[in-house]
């Protein structure tokens, strides 16, 4: 007997009904996974043997690895070398979820073209030869107006069929050369979210996020593509957003923002009512508005990312992201990062809400140890190389110094979202005529409606040669009418602004002719005054002033004035204003008014009661700046309080109007919609268009 041998099963033993049936279903995941499902340049998927699908303790993943997925939800070893991770990106996984982003993406952008992209206001910011833009490259310029309705119509059209998944390649191509065009156009629009949607549309345009429920799908039903995708079609698009909140967090833990000063009276909100029973103004402002935020930005795409905590921490961030869109006016960005959350439970959560009662196993195709084909190696190259770029952006502001103000580079790209707020009290231009020395005042927003060219020395530049050539055109039609004797004209900017909670102070030297004045992308601007950081340590003195003027009556004020040795401030003071005071804080300064012949010298802690319609001229002396406030009540909102409520505003509005915002949303749909006709009729048979003008203050 100990010489004989077990006799070999030669027959599959029966499996109860039941198992039978689940082994069915199995066998249907892994074959419908099958080669001949996968784009042709997607590596083959072999069959895993039980020694490779259960791997012996010598294989087993180390503690590092145990804890890399655990924290992660992916194996270390897929990042080991080139070979593991082209075959990682490239496995092929199922493309439902991708499509459901697509079309919810492309219905997003079909609203944003006609509110954020300015389609509604298509006439005013192209209809009027004079409007001045601001291009990131001086070689791009805009068309004429017909021509740009066409624009804007490609971009529609090309939005529509994302959101359909019809012709879906060209379609992107329709959307994102035009969008780019419109965002290279205009720097004052940029800001972090417009650069997000571009960025999302030009990585689909390399996906195949049509496989999903899709007209391309729906007309070419064999087309031998399938709905599974690569997986790299996922990974760059969760990567992009996971950099998005990881970026925006590590921005917010600098001292700018833990200071509690950049978004201050957000608490007055009614979506912090709740937190207004336990806690104070100042304390939500502080503790929930800047500290818990910046732990939510740096934190929650890890928390998402960890199968364990996804589920836990999903309605903070729904929660976050409908309160933004109820805080602030920023477009469908709240909407977006809602359609992007499902792309972090994986590509079965759709098959998950189908069935929501049965169990529904995911299988994950192994991935395959073959060597990768050299195409495949050289698109995970580019997908790292993309990446990279992504990871240095928005720390790449010490070589484009030119743009570096008050803040580091153009407000659009470094994910400092909401790091900043400003408050302008003052802006002045001033146009000299050389040949007689006349000065001339111009209405700062003659030429344009955007206000961002005050904070950065680069748009302060366009928008003076823009007003220059605007002068010499007019003058070229209407030289007899002019106010100009010649062309040889100086422009100078005085412009006074206050970022977080700081003293208003001079963003660019006012004695500086800009049409002359130095600029490069890779230099230092010399004429581009700095922020007073060293009168930080005074913010909470300003706060506890401000609390105490606000507290005299509903309609007193306070404004808070720093200037550079040497300067000086022209300021009048409006009829409307009684009980005007200049208090001194630090300095020195030299006062004088218009209808007095004597100057007085001001030292810290001095007061002198102010004039009403009067025009008085404060110079900083001495070798460091001055700083004052401002203390008046504003007689005309008094006389008037009947007009306002008890906070000195405007009557009560409505808490949730959404009914008025969805009646606002539909006017200027319609507005961009004419808009379109009108450009189209025009180019096919040469109606006219109908233009509004622009209301200047």
């Amino acid at each position: 007997m100990a010489n004989s041998k077990r006799k070999q099963l030669t027959k599959t033993p029966k499996l109860p009904s039941s198992l039978e049936q689940e082994s069915k279903s199995t066998d249907n995941v892994i074959d419908n996974a099958s080669p001949k499902n996968v784009p042709p340049d997607t590596v083959a998927v072999t069959a895993t043997t039980a020694s490779t699908a259960h791997p012996t303790p010598a294989s087993s993943p180390t503690a590092a690895g145990h804890f890399f997925r655990l924290c992660s939800g992916y194996e270390l070893s897929n990042f080991s070398n080139l070979d593991n991770f082209t075959n990682w990106l490239q496995r092929p996984v199922d493309g439902s979820a991708l499509g459901v982003f697509r079309m919810l993406y492309g219905a997003a952008m079909l609203i944003d073209i006609a509110e954020e992209r300015g389609g509604g206001q298509l006439d005013v910011r192209y209809g009027e030869p004079q409007h001045c833009h601001f291009p990131l490259f001086n070689s791009i310029s805009a068309l004429a107006y017909p021509l740009m309705g066409c624009v804007y119509l490609c971009m529609w059209l090309g939005a529509w069929g994302i959101l359909l998944g019809y012709r879906f390649r060209l379609s992107c191509l329709c959307f994102i050369v035009p969008y780019w065009y419109i965002f290279l156009l205009d720097k004052p629009t940029w800001n972090n979210h417009s650069y997000l949607f571009g960025l999302v549309g030009l990585l689909l345009l390399f996906t195949r996020a049509e496989s999903y429920c899709s007209l391309d799908r729906l007309l070419s039903p064999h087309s031998g593509q399938g709905q599974l995708v690569p997986y790299w079609n996922y990974f760059l698009i969760k990567f992009q957003f996971f950099l998005l909140y990881a970026y925006a967090g590590l921005k917010k833990f600098s001292p700018e923002w833990l200071s509690g000063y950049a978004m201050s009276n957000l608490s007055q909100h009614w979506v912090f009512a709740p937190f207004r029973q336990v806690l104070d103004a100042e304390l939500i402002d502080l503790l929930i508005v800047h500290w818990f935020t910046a732990f939510f930005d740096l934190s929650i795409a890890f928390f998402m990312t960890v199968e364990k905590t996804r589920l836990l921490v999903t309605p903070f961030m729904i929660s976050f992201h409908l309160m933004n869109s109820r805080l602030f006016h920023i477009g469908m960005f709240p909407w977006v990062c809602l359609a992007e959350v499902p792309l972090f439970f994986g590509f079965d959560w759709l098959a998950n809400v189908r069935r929501p009662i049965a169990k529904h196993a995911s299988v994950e195709v192994p991935t395959s140890c073959k060597k990768p084909r050299l195409l495949a190696k050289l698109r995970t190259v580019i997908i790292c190389g993309y990446c990279g770029l992504q990871l240095f952006l928005p720390y790449s502001h010490f070589i484009t110094k030119g743009y570096n103000n008050w803040t580091n580079g153009l407000y659009g790209y470094s994910w400092d979202m909401m790091m900043h707020s400003y408050d302008t009290v003052l802006t002045s231009i001033k146009v000299v005529d050389n040949d007689n020395q006349r000065v001339h005042n111009l209405n700062p927003y003659a030429f344009t409606e955007y206000d961002r060219w005050t904070k950065y020395a680069d748009m302060a530049v366009q928008y003076a040669k823009c007003i220059e050539r605007n002068i010499q055109t007019d003058m070229a039609k209407h030289h007899s009418s002019s106010p100009l004797i010649g062309q040889n004209i100086s422009i100078f900017f005085d412009i006074w602004c206050s970022m977080n909670g700081r003293f208003q102070q001079r963003t660019f030297d006012p004695r500086v002719d800009l049409l002359k004045a130095p600029w490069s992308p890779f230099e230092p601007t010399p004429w581009s005054l700095p922020l007073l950081t060293e009168l930080n340590h005074m913010r909470p003195k300003l706060r506890t002033i401000t609390t105490e003027v606000l507290a005299w009556n509903n309609y007193s004020d306070v404004i808070f004035v720093a200037d550079f040795p040497g300067l000086m401030l022209s300021n009048f003071i409006s009829p409307d204003l009684n009980n005007c005071t200049l208090t001194i804080l630090e300095g020195n300064v030299r006062y004088k008014s218009e209808k007095e012949s004597e100057a007085f010298f001001l030292t810290a802690g001095k007061s002198i009661a102010l004039e009403s319609n009067t025009t008085h001229y404060v110079t900083t002396i001495g070798h460091k700046p001055a700083s004052y406030l401002y203390t008046f009540v504003n007689k005309t909102m008094l006389e008037h309080s009947n007009d306002y409520g008890d906070d000195g505003t405007s009557k009560s509005r409505p808490l949730l109007p959404l009914w008025d915002e969805f009646q606002q949303r539909v006017t200027n749909y319609q507005n961009f919609l004419i808009h379109l006709g009108n450009c189209v009729l025009y180019l096919l048979y040469g109606v006219p268009i109908p233009l509004a003008i622009r209301d200047v203050e």
